[in-house]
């Protein structure tokens, strides 16, 4: 985020998050005091704020609580989009939580399906896979999640990460990389109460922790690595919600509010 942004983020109706290297002030919500995982933020991406409201238990409500992130806002349901100007953007962005979809528990952004990428991509990124299994120049199915992740964050590190979950969602979180052609992206997602958003947290930060005794950071260079825990979690956190809460789906829009500024 940009300081700049302060007053476009509180007009929206939004609570403002500084995370990274810039400077903020007061007005914004950091992750940098009390128990903290800050210096890992390049690598873990918006997952040090998750860790730090989890581990200071900053959230002391237990109503509806959301996140989005930056260029990336969720969309009224139905709402004909108009992003021409702020004002406009404002009209037609989440504020409140549609009557029709109080009954559940998680709401996540709409499917990124990853199979239905030009075949050009995957030539230039996993030729050597595509050779080895002809299937996936014809069969979209079998251009899963593991071998979009294969991709571009490392051929065999989702493997390698999955064997270090704990045991009751090792294999069935292997069957869903194995098998889905999508996932709900951003690391964006809306929980109806604080106790469903703690107990994904009791679930994935041991787990990232564990990942970094073998990936660990000097050597994650570059985009598709530097953030691997930030996209490991990306995957998962598609795989938990869909597994243990009933969601609903909304819209997510990208727009960069700095056009604004």
């Amino acid at each position: 985020m940009n300081p700049n942004h302060l007053k476009m983020i509180k007009d929206l109706g939004y609570i403002p998050v500084g995370l990274g290297k810039n400077k903020f002030s007061k007005k914004w919500l950091t992750d940098k005091k009390l128990i903290n995982i800050s210096k890992k933020n390049k690598y873990y991406g918006e997952y040090t704020f998750h860790y730090w409201l989890w581990k200071n238990n900053i959230i002391k409500h237990n109503d509806w609580i959301g996140f989005c992130q930056y260029r990336k806002f969720w969309l009224k349901p139905n709402c004909k989009l108009q992003d021409k100007n702020f004002i406009k953007l404002n009209q037609s962005l989440l504020k409140k939580i549609p009557s029709d979809i109080k009954n559940h528990e998680v709401i996540l952004g709409n499917n990124y399906y990853i199979n239905q990428l030009r075949v050009s991509k995957f030539i230039k990124h996993n030729l050597k896979t595509m050779i080895m299994n002809p299937r996936l120049w014809f069969d979209k199915k079998e251009r899963n999640l593991r071998f979009h992740f294969d991709m571009w964050h490392g051929k065999g590190n989702l493997d390698k990460a999955i064997s270090l979950l704990e045991y009751k969602e090792r294999e069935s979180f292997r069957k869903f990389v194995n098998t889905k052609v999508a996932y709900n992206p951003h690391n964006m997602f809306i929980c109806k109460n604080k106790k469903i958003l703690f107990r994904y947290y009791e679930s994935v930060f041991p787990w990232l922790e564990r990942c970094e005794k073998i990936f660990g950071f000097k050597k994650l260079k570059g985009y598709g690595l530097q953030r691997l825990y930030g996209f490991l979690a990306e995957r998962y956190m598609s795989y938990w919600f869909q597994k243990y809460n009933k969601f609903a789906i909304i819209k997510i829009h990208f727009k960069d509010i700095s056009d604004y500024y």
